[in-house]
C-alpha cells in the first residue's frame, strides 16, 4: 500500500459521526490535503487508486464519490474541520504579496525553482496553497518580478564604459548578434579567425568578472535561452536594464563556449596533423617496401660468408650470397617499421606546420591562457609564453636552455629538435610542445582561463566537501569507514569466485583452453525464436488500428500527458492562446522529429504559416523543455503499464549508441572508424520494455563509458536504474569502479571474454580456486590504495551525482597516459578491477545472467532499428552545422518514438484486455512482447487520390 494515502488511527477516529461516503469523502481530502497543501476540486483530481484504498481502511464499500464533492456545504464544513487538525489557515491577498516579496529578496542565491520556493514559504507558515488558476498567476508574476530583478542588479553593476561598449555593440550596422552566436566550422584557418575575433569583440567589452557570480545557475538559464532567441532588434525594443543585461549575459556565455571551440580546436588540429603526416609517409613507405620472407635464413648466409671471408670484400662475399635488390628491401621494410619511422613522421609534420598549420594555431596561442596546478606540468606553460612571446621572431634556432626540454620533446625526437651546439630547432620544439599541450588538455591538466569545458579541474568537485563530508557520503549510500567499505566488497569477491571455482568443471557452456592467452572458451547463447502468438497480436493490432498517421500518436500523446505545457514561451507573458501554441508546438516537433523541417508538415488546409512555426521553434522549443517532456511521457507510461502483462516495475536499462550522418561544417560532426562516414553519435538509454528514459548527442570518438553515466545519473523519469547493461565499449576499469561508487551494478557484454582475467583478494587465496588458477591475475588487489585514496574516489563521485562536472570529462582525466600525475586513477583501477571480478564470476557462472544481459541489448538495438522509421527526411542525415540544432533533432525524435511506445502500450493493453487473448498468449509470449512495433504507423502523412482535380495549366 502506497504510505502516503495510509490514515493514521487518529486519522480514522477524526472521520466517525459521518456516513460512510461523508467519511470516505473526508478522510480523502485530509490526505489530498496533507499531499498536496491544497484541497481536491473533484473526484477526478484524486488518483482511482486512492478511492479505493481510502475505503479499505475505512471497512467501507464506496467506489464513487462524485455527488460529496457537489455538496458545497458539507466540503466547507468538512475543509474547516482539516484546516483546524493540520493547523493551515485559507491564503489571502496579503499573502501572495509578501511571498512575492520574499521570493525576490531571496531570488539569487536560491536554486530552487520558482514554484518550490513559494510553495516552501506558505507550508512553512502554515498557510493553504491558493487554488491552481491562482497559483499560476502569482508564479507568473513572481516570474517577471524576479527577472526584472535581476536586470536591475545587473544593470546596476556595468559601470558606465560597460553600458557605451554594449551600446555601440548593439548600434553596429550589420546585427553583432547573429556573428557571436553562430557555432563555430570545420577545423581550418577561417575558422580559427573568425572564433579570435568573436572572442575578441567579446572581451573589449571588459565585463567585470563579479557580474553573475552569486546569482544562481538555475535562475540564469532561461535568460541566457531568452538572449539567444532575440536580435539586436528586438533588445533594442527592450528598456536598457533588460536589453543590456540580457546582451551582457549573451557574451558571457559565449565567451566560455568560444574558449571551449578553441581548445577544441587545439586538439583536433594537432591530431589531424599527425594522422594526415602518419597516412602520407606509410603510403610512400608501403609503396616502396615488400615483405621479405625468411630473413632469418639470410642474416645467417650473411653471418656466415662474413667469418669465412673476415678479410673479403663486401661486393665479392655478400653479394653473391644475398642480391644487392634484397638488401635494399629489408632496409625499406625496417625503415617502415622501425624507430626511425617516427622521426620521418615528425619531418614531414614539420613541412606542413611551417607552410600552413603554424599560422593556424599561433592566433589562439595568442588569445588563450593556459594555466596548470600540477608543477609537473609548469615546463608546457613556461614553453608556451617563450613561444608566445617569440612568436614574430624570425630566429630558426632557439637558445639553449631558454625553453625546458622534460616532458615536451620526447627522447627519440631529440635528435630531430636539438642541433648541433646545443640549440634547437624552432619548428620541431613548437610541434612537440602542441603535441604535449594537445595530451594535457585533454585531460585537463592544463586548463584554459575563461572556458566552460576546459575550466579548472578544481572547480569541478564540490567546493564544500571538506566541511559535508558526511553528506556526501550519504548522498551516495556508501560507508564513511574504507574498512567496511572494502571488507564487503572482499567478501563479495570471495564469494563470487567460490561459486565459480565450484561450478565451472560441471558448466557445459564455459571451459577453459589448456594453453594460450584466450582461455576462456564461451559457448555462444542460442538464440529463441518469436513466440509464434506475438506475430498474431500485431496483425491484430495493425487490423484493429491500420495506418494511423504518426503526427496522430504524437497528438494522441498529448491529449492524454499534456507535455505541452512544459514548453514555455521565453518572455514574461504569452498573446497567443495555448490552444494555438500547442498546435503549433506539435507541428514543430513533428517536423523536426522526422527531419522533415518545418515546411513539409504544412499541409493544404492548415492555417499556419512557415514564419508561424519558426517563431514557436524559437521562443518555445529548447533542450530543457524537452528534455522535461520527454520524461513526462516516459513517466506516463510506466503508469499506464499493467503489471500482468509487461511485468512489475523494473530496475534494469540498457543503452548503446546510434551513428547519425551530419553536415561537417562543424566540430562536433567527425569520422567514425568502426561504422565509417562521417556523422555524429546519439547514445541511448532504454529499459526493458522499450522505454527510453535519456537521449545525448555526442561525438564519435566520445567516450562511452561517461555517456553511459551520465544517462544513468541525469534522466528525469521516475525509474531508478540499478544494473545497466552496455558492451565493450561502454565499459571500463574507471567506469566499473564509478558505477559501484554511484550505487548501480554495470553489466557489459564483453566482446573479448576470452582474454579476461580475476583478481585474487589476496595472494595466498590462489590454492583455493584450482579449477579456475588458468584465470587468476598474477597480483591481488591492492586494497592500501583504495584505502589511501577512497576519499578522493567519493571526492569525483560526488561531482559526478552532483552535476558540479559532467562524467565524460571526469573519465577524461583518468587515462593510461596520465597514471604518473594520478594516483587517485590507480585506486579506481584497483577498485574497477576488484569489481569486475565480482561480475565476471557471476558472468561465467550463470547462463540466466548472460541471457538477461544479451535481451536488455538487444532491446536498445531495436530501439536503434526504429530510428530511421521515424528519422527519414533528408535521408535521415542531420542536415545543419549548428549544435543547438542538432540536440534538438535527436531530442525531438526521441519524442516522437517515445510517444509510439506510449500509443502501442495503450493498443496492446486494449487487446489484452479481451479474454481470448489474455488467455492466448503464454508466459514466454509476454516475456517477448515489445510496445516498440510500427507496422501499423505512417510516418509520411496522409495521401489523397482525387482523379477529378487537376493542375492549372494553361496548355
Amino acid at each position: 500500500m502506497d504510505e502516503k494515502w495510509l490514515l493514521t488511527p487518529e486519522e480514522i477516529k477524526l472521520s466517525y459521526g459521518r456516513t460512510e461516503k461523508s467519511r470516505v469523502g473526508f478522510s480523502l481530502q485530509l490526505k489530498y490535503f496533507q499531499i498536496n497543501h491544497r484541497f481536491p476540486i473533484s473526484q477526478a483530481d484524486c488518483p482511482d487508486l486512492a478511492l479505493e484504498k481510502i475505503s479499505s481502511q475505512l471497512n467501507v464499500s464506496v467506489t464513487n464519490i462524485a455527488s460529496y464533492f457537489d455538496s458545497e456545504n458539507i466540503l466547507k464544513k468538512h475543509r474547516a474541520s482539516i484546516r483546524a487538525f493540520t493547523g493551515f489557515r485559507p491564503p489571502a491577498n496579503a499573502d501572495a504579496e509578501k511571498a512575492l516579496t520574499f521570493m525576490v529578496g531571496n531570488c539569487f542565491s536560491e536554486s530552487d525553482s520558482i514554484s518550490k520556493i513559494l510553495q516552501d514559504w506558505y507550508i512553512s507558515r502554515k498557510i493553504e496553497l491558493p487554488a491552481r488558476s491562482h497559483w499560476r498567476r502569482i508564479t507568473a508574476t513572481a516570474k517577471a518580478a524576479m527577472h526584472e530583478q535581476i536586470f536591475r542588479e545587473l544593470h546596476n553593476r556595468l559601470s558606465k564604459a560597460n553600458c557605451t561598449a554594449l551600446h555601440a555593440l548593439l548600434d553596429s550596422s550589420e546585427d553583432p548578434l547573429l556573428f557571436l552566436k553562430s557555432d563555430p566550422g570545420r577545423a581550418s584557418l577561417e575558422t580559427i579567425l573568425l572564433e579570435v575575433e568573436k572572442l575578441n569583440i567579446i572581451q573589449e567589452l571588459n565585463l567585470p568578472d563579479h557580474l553573475i557570480k552569486d546569482i544562481a545557475t538555475s535562475r540564469l538559464k532561461p535568460l541566457y535561452l531568452r538572449a539567444g532567441t532575440e536580435s539586436a532588434w528586438d533588445l533594442k525594443r527592450h528598456p536598457e536594464p533588460i536589453s543590456l543585461s540580457l546582451l551582457a549575459l549573451l557574451c558571457l556565455k559565449r565567451r566560455g563556449e568560444i574558449i571551449d571551440a578553441l581548445g577544441d580546436l587545439i586538439v583536433q588540429l594537432v591530431h589531424k596533423i599527425k594522422r594526415r603526416a602518419e597516412k602520407k609517409v606509410d603510403k610512400r613507405l608501403m609503396k616502396e617496401a615488400k615483405e621479405i620472407h625468411g630473413k632469418g635464413r639470410i642474416l645467417y648466409q650473411l653471418a656466415d660468408a662474413a667469418l669465412k671471408n673476415p678479410n673479403g670484400v663486401i661486393q665479392d662475399v655478400l653479394f653473391d650470397v644475398v642480391d644487392r635488390d634484397t638488401l635494399d628491401a629489408i632496409i625499406k621494410e625496417y625503415k617502415a617499421n622501425g624507430p626511425g619511422h617516427k622521426r620521418e613522421i615528425q619531418t614531414v609534420i614539420r613541412q606542413s606546420w611551417s607552410g600552413h598549420y603554424r599560422r593556424m594555431l599561433f592566433p589562439i596561442l595568442q588569445t588563450l591562457t593556459f594555466r596548470s596546478n600540477n608543477t609537473h606540468h609548469k615546463p608546457v606553460i613556461e614553453a608556451l609564453d617563450y613561444i608566445r612571446n617569440t612568436a614574430n621572431n624570425r630566429q630558426r634556432l632557439i637558445p639553449a636552455g631558454a625553453v625546458p626540454m622534460a616532458g615536451i620533446v620526447p627522447d627519440d625526437l631529440k635528435p630531430l629538435v636539438v642541433e648541433v651546439g646545443g640549440k634547437l630547432n624552432k619548428m620541431h620544439y613548437e610541434l612537440c610542445l602542441f603535441q604535449a599541450l594537445r595530451e594535457r588538455l585533454r585531460c585537463k591538466e592544463i586548463w584554459i582561463e575563461g572556458a566552460e569545458r576546459y575550466r579548472n579541474p578544481d572547480e569541478d568537485l564540490p567546493q564544500d566537501f571538506g566541511e559535508r563530508r558526511q553528506h556526501y557520503y550519504s548522498l551516495l549510500g556508501v560507508p564513511d569507514s574504507p574498512d567496511n567499505f572494502i571488507a564487503k566488497l572482499q567478501a563479495e569477491m570471495r564469494d563470487g569466485l567460490r561459486i565459480l571455482n565450484d561450478t565451472l568443471p560441471k558448466n557445459d557452456y564455459v571451459s577453459l583452453r589448456e594453453k594460450g592467452s584466450n582461455r576462456i572458451c564461451l559457448s555462444p547463447l542460442q538464440p529463441q525464436p518469436e513466440p509464434e502468438q506475438l506475430r498474431y497480436l500485431k496483425k491484430f493490432v495493425s487490423k484493429r488500428w491500420p495506418m494511423i498517421n504518426l503526427l496522430d500518436t504524437l497528438k494522441e500523446t498529448e491529449l492524454r500527458v499534456g507535455f505541452t505545457n512544459r514548453f514555455k514561451g521565453l518572455g514574461n507573458r504569452e498573446i497567443l492562446s495555448r490552444e494555438t501554441i500547442r498546435h503549433r508546438i506539435l507541428l514543430s516537433l513533428y517536423g523536426l522529429g522526422t527531419n522533415m523541417g518545418l515546411k513539409p508538415v504544412l499541409s493544404e488546409g492548415e492555417h499556419t504559416s512557415y514564419d508561424e512555426l519558426r517563431y514557436i521553434k524559437r521562443r518555445y522549443i529548447h533542450k530543457e523543455s524537452l528534455r522535461a517532456a520527454i520524461a513526462d511521457i516516459a513517466n506516463a507510461i510506466f503508469d499506464i503499464r499493467q503489471p500482468e502483462i509487461w511485468g512489475n516495475a523494473t530496475v534494469a536499462c540498457a543503452s548503446d549508441s546510434k551513428k547519425f550522418g551530419a553536415w561537417d561544417q562543424n566540430l562536433m560532426t567527425e569520422w567514425h572508424i568502426r561504422y565509417r562516414g562521417r556523422g555524429v553519435m546519439i547514445y541511448w538509454h532504454v529499459e526493458k520494455n522499450a522505454n527510453c528514459i535519456y537521449s545525448q548527442l555526442t561525438r564519435c570518438s566520445a567516450s562511452e563509458a561517461g555517456n553511459m553515466i551520465k544517462g544513468v545519473l541525469d534522466h528525469c523519469t521516475n525509474m531508478s536504474v540499478n544494473k545497466q547493461y552496455v558492451d565493450t565499449h561502454g565499459q571500463s576499469e574507471v567506469a566499473f569502479a564509478f558505477c559501484r561508487l554511484l550505487g548501480f551494478e554495470l553489466m557489459p557484454r564483453l566482446k573479448n571474454i576470452a582474454t579476461q582475467k580475476l583478481n585474487l583478494v589476496d595472494v595466498e587465496d590462489r590454492s583455493r580456486y584450482q579449477a579456475i588458477e588458468p584465470l587468476l591475475a598474477v597480483k591481488s588487489i591492492n586494497w592500501e590504495l583504495i584505502r589511501q585514496h577512497y576519499d578522493e574516489m567519493i571526492k569525483y563521485a560526488s561531482a559526478m551525482k552532483t552535476g558540479t562536472a559532467e562524467p565524460t570529462d571526469i573519465l577524461r582525466r583518468f587515462t593510461d597516459d596520465n597514471t604518473p600525475q594520478h594516483p587517485t586513477y590507480k585506486a579506481l583501477s584497483e577498485l574497477g578491477r576488484a569489481v569486475k571480478t565480482v561480475f565476471l564470476s557471476h558472468y561465467l557462472s550463470s547462463e540466466p545472467l548472460r541471457r538477461e544481459i544479451q535481451e536488455g541489448l538487444n532491446v536498445v538495438e531495436n530501439w536503434n532499428s526504429a530510428n530511421a522509421f521515424i528519422f527519414y527526411g533528408k535521408n535521415g542525415e542531420i542536415s545543419t552545422n549548428q549544435l543547438a540544432e542538432q540536440e534538438l533533432s535527436v531530442l525531438c525524435l526521441h519524442l516522437l518514438q517515445i510517444s509510439m511506445v506510449y500509443v502501442n502500450t495503450l493498443m496492446i493493453q486494449d487487446v489484452m484486455s479481451e479474454p481470448s487473448w489474455r488467455t492466448r498468449l503464454q508466459k514466454r509470449d509476454l516475456a517477448a512482447l515489445t510496445p516498440l512495433i510500427y507496422s501499423h504507423i505512417n510516418p509520411y502523412g496522409a495521401f489523397k487520390l482525387d482523379m477529378e482535380q487537376r493542375l492549372p495549366l494553361v496548355a
